[in-house]
């Protein structure tokens, strides 16, 4: 039975589309079904940090998300008295992905920049109103039904990746279970429109009140965003009666300055899948996992997703790599994942307090570390890949290799491409490397390598003379490997 496509993506949220683009900028012919037809037009995600953005640069969007997205230097937690018990600072700084650290988002604009960047990719088509059903696979490929506005439909396809959100039916499918992290708290969100910009807290802010744990961020352009944890005896439906959300923001002093958006009520869990791949299944972002909001990186940990799986897919589908790359998927990016989560865990219990007493040790033992100045400036660094496709034992492998940016706003990235890159001391000097040239050799130096091979996803490969570099490539992945810059 002839192929539709290499790779079908049921789910056409920001980890599938930027998926599609991925592969297909590689050549790979890949076809979205999404069930709704048109992008949800109303705001949840609110933060892509720096290395999520360099993922949407190579997908087309990063520029057009950026028109629409705003930047806050600080991250405050404080308690109910106002008092600050810790700050993250230069949240608004260029990160080493070569954007600002933290870019506060209207998640439709988001998609809608997707979107645009997909329809250009001729190798990948998206269809709205397209529902997965039942799925067969075989050794050679998968063969899905879906419901189309036009009837039913038959798609052949070598791979099919389930990116389609929290409750995944392909997750389901092929019974895939939950690790559960043992974090579940009910929230009340509220997104604003915001009237009068003067009005509003300029910084990021977790209000840890055991009465009422709240925050307030910042959102993308002419958004602001509140949550309220609900409490033991509240409802769903009460809190989020008009005249109750109306008493939640009066201590804002911020009526007039804002009007009513959206209203929800959310469940913030954390949980991952036991597995990630099988067969010729693989899932990506919220089908895979799921994070408490307060580190802000559930978008951006499925954008990693999808830039990880990407060149692997690709590799294999069109690059003859053998199908034992993709069994690095999951080793991966799960370390990254459950750090990631720790952090917001960490993050929502500090906030998450009810206990008065309790609340009274957290706010003493900070206030004791800020004293002595130990408290941390920034949330902690995320591991690098220790397992997988990488160099295991040399120096920097599996860190992520920065971007760099040069004086007239070019970015490395730019200059490089979608594949994997062999950049080496003797090629600093090449055309493409110049701008970038002090900050290699500094990297090079710093690591005392002689060259560093870059994979696609912009992690470190491994370092090493070229030649060394050029034939562990090609043993670990399969693939010809790249010549060295020049």
């Amino acid at each position: 039975m002839a192929f539709d496509c290499d790779v079908l993506i049921a789910g056409g949220g920001p980890t599938g589309i930027t998926l599609a683009i991925l592969l297909a900028q590689r050549g790979v012919t890949v076809i979205v079904a999404e069930k709704e037809r048109d992008i949800y037009p109303l705001p949840r995600a609110a933060h892509i940090d720096h290395e999520g953005m360099r993922i949407l640069q190579e997908a087309g969007a990063a520029d057009a998300v950026m028109a629409t997205s705003r930047r806050a230097a600080r991250y405050e937690f404080r308690n109910a008295r106002g008092h600050l018990l810790l700050c993250f600072e230069g949240s608004d700084r260029i990160g080493p992905g070569g954007w600002p650290g933290a870019n506060m988002i209207h998640q439709p604009s988001v998609e809608r920049a997707l979107r645009a960047s997909l329809a250009s990719c001729p190798q990948a088509a998206l269809h709205g109103g397209w529902e997965l059903g039942r799925f067969i696979e075989d050794a050679e490929g998968v063969t899905a039904e879906l419901a189309t506005p036009e009837g039913p439909r038959t798609i052949r396809s070598r791979w099919l990746i389930g990116a389609d959100g929290a409750r995944s039916p392909v997750r389901k499918a092929i019974g895939i279970v939950f690790e559960d992290l043992d974090f579940e708290e009910p929230w009340l969100v509220v997104d604003t429109l915001v009237n009068d910009p003067a009005r509003l807290p300029t910084a990021n802010l977790q209000i840890c009140d055991p009465k009422r744990p709240t925050t307030c961020v910042l959102m993308g352009e002419g958004r602001h965003r509140w949550e309220f944890r609900i409490l033991p005896g509240e409802t769903p439906e009460q809190v989020s009666e008009d005249a109750f959300i109306a008493k939640l923001m009066k201590p804002w002093n911020v009526e007039g300055a804002v009007r009513i958006e959206r209203k929800a009520v959310y469940t913030f869990r954390a949980r991952i899948a036991r597995e990630w791949r099988k067969g010729r299944v693989c899932l990506a972002g919220d089908a895979a996992h799921q994070t408490p909001p307060f580190a802000g990186q559930g978008l951006c940990s499925g954008l990693r997703d999808a830039a990880n799986l990407a060149w692997k897919l690709a590799a294999v589908i069109r690059d003859g790599a053998p199908e034992r790359l993709l069994e690095s998927y999951q080793p991966e990016r799960e370390p990254h994942l459950r750090a990631t989560i720790s952090m917001a865990i960490m993050m929502g219990r500090m906030v998450c307090t009810t206990s008065r007493w309790a609340a009274f040790l957290r706010d003493t033992k900070l206030r004791i570390g800020r004293a002595l100045g130990k408290l941390p400036s920034g949330p902690p660094g995320y591991p690098p890949i220790l397992a997988g496709a990488i160099l295991a034992g040399s120096a920097g492998a599996g860190s992520y290799f920065p971007q760099g940016v040069a004086s007239d706003g070019t970015k490395l990235d730019d200059r490089l491409g979608h594949g994997a890159v062999l950049i080496a001391r003797g090629g600093l000097e090449a055309a493409a490397l110049m701008p970038f040239a002090g900050a290699l050799a500094a990297w090079l130096d710093r690591h005392k390598a002689e060259a560093v091979l870059v994979r696609p996803d912009r992690h470190v490969f491994g370092t090493g003379t070229p030649a060394a570099l050029q034939s562990a490539w090609k043993s670990a992945t399969g693939l010809e490997p790249p010549s060295p810059l020049a």
